[in-house]
């Protein structure tokens, strides 16, 4: 098998990964109040349920930094992500409440080590490309969201019990994953990470990333856990309409990670990052100022757009800050995923709560500006991958031949 064949069909298989992914996490997060009816949890108990499945997979994530220097990426993914699909059926199987918490755990542990895996193979792969891809393997765990909560909304529709919704999606999705995994390319074997400067106890090089990841996750989870109770209750859109927005939110975040890529290319991955932070600012702002639902879903679009490139392009800066340890810095910035996701709805919640829920919007918009403090952590010429090679050879198999060292 020649190089660039190799490369493609591991750029192919890894994009399917993140794909099952966000069908996977679709089908648990938009069927929460049916997860909540089955096994009886008290509108008190349910954030505690739903705190800890970041939580354990923070702690899944530190572990696979760990476990990469072992074993690799590409095993972890390869194991991670039949687990992850089994405990989203053991989810829906069970009928006591000690069940759901048993799957829901199993579900935060197996997602971190997946999340941090694939996140590692994604930067891997994108440095022996020379090129950017990062942002086209998000489109396709947007795409997977899509396909995911449209499976969910059948199933709701339809009524159908949690187990049977589930179920037609891990028969197939499974053994397409776990074969597929038999071409991933891993470039560095277990053990290749060299230790480098800045990245150890404290990581203080890493930091402005692991706030810009918090940050934009802080912005994403304000989007999906307000965006329909806010267009309902402070600008008084129908029940029908109120579920919009965050469908409007999926389609342009995946049509913003499809293209994204050709702007990291062109004008640079912080050229890139400065563009989405701006807009993701001006949709907040237009949310917080709508006079009615119909200009509240053009903000929620504009921060579709924005946002969509940020946490890909986070993921990136991070390979190329530690080129040697690459894996090590991947799986420390992943946590702060489950950070944001944390902090985010809690945080607009209470200030909504305690002020107003227009006034809550500004706080996300102000977070995400924070982004443009650090827009030179994502590097500048060197964060084109190789813009000037493309344009001298012309040709898409020899840039994927050639890639991993010009990054």
């Amino acid at each position: 098998m020649t190089e660039d064949v190799r490369l493609r069909r591991g750029r192919g298989s890894l994009g399917f990964s993140f794909f099952v992914q966000g069908v996977t996490f679709a089908l648990l997060v938009t069927r929460i109040p049916a997860i909540q009816d089955r096994y009886g949890i008290s509108d008190g108990l349910l954030p505690a349920f739903l705190a800890a499945v970041p939580i354990l997979a923070g702690v899944s994530s530190v572990a696979t930094e760990h476990l990469v220097k072992r074993v690799g990426p590409a095993t972890v993914l390869r194991w991670a992500q039949p687990l992850v699909l089994l405990a989203l059926l053991g989810v829906g199987a069970g009928t006591q409440m000690w069940h759901a918490a048993v799957a829901l755990g199993a579900f935060g542990l197996s997602v971190g080590a997946l999340d941090a895996s694939m996140n590692m193979l994604g930067v891997s792969l994108q440095r022996a490309y020379g090129r950017s891809i990062m942002l086209g393997f998000h489109a396709a765990y947007s795409l997977g969201g899509i396909v995911g909560a449209s499976a969910a909304w059948a199933g709701a529709h339809w009524h159908l019990s949690l187990f049977t919704s589930y179920l037609p999606a891990v028969v197939v999705l499974l053994p397409l994953a776990f074969h597929g995994s038999r071409s991933y390319v891993e470039e560095k074997g277990p053990g290749a990470e060299v230790p480098e400067k800045g990245l150890g106890v404290g990581g203080f090089r890493l930091l402005p990333l692991c706030l810009v990841m918090a940050c934009a996750y802080i912005g994403d989870s304000t989007v999906s856990n307000w965006s329909a109770k806010y267009l309902q209750d402070v600008l008084g859109s129908s029940e029908q309409l109120a579920t919009v927005p965050y469908n409007v939110y999926m389609v342009t975040t995946l049509i913003g990670r499809a293209v994204g890529d050709l702007g990291v290319r062109r004008f640079g991955a912080a050229a890139v990052v400065r563009i989405g932070t701006v807009v993701a600012a001006g949709g907040f702002a237009v949310v917080a100022a709508a006079p009615g639902a119909w200009t509240g879903m053009l903000g929620f679009t504009l921060l579709g757009i924005g946002l969509c490139v940020i946490v890909p392009q986070t993921f990136a800066a991070a390979g190329r800050l530690f080129p040697g340890a690459s894996d090590t810095a991947i799986a420390r910035l992943n946590i702060f995923n489950y950070v944001g996701f944390l902090i985010g709805s809690p945080l607009v919640g209470g200030i909504g709560d305690a002020w107003s829920y227009r006034g809550a919007m500004l706080v996300p918009m102000a977070l995400v500006l924070v982004t443009l403090f650090h827009a030179r952590s994502f590097g500048a010429e060197g964060a084109r991958y190789g813009v000037g090679h493309e344009r001298r050879a012309g040709d898409r198999a020899v840039d994927v031949g050639r890639g991993g060292n010009e990054v």
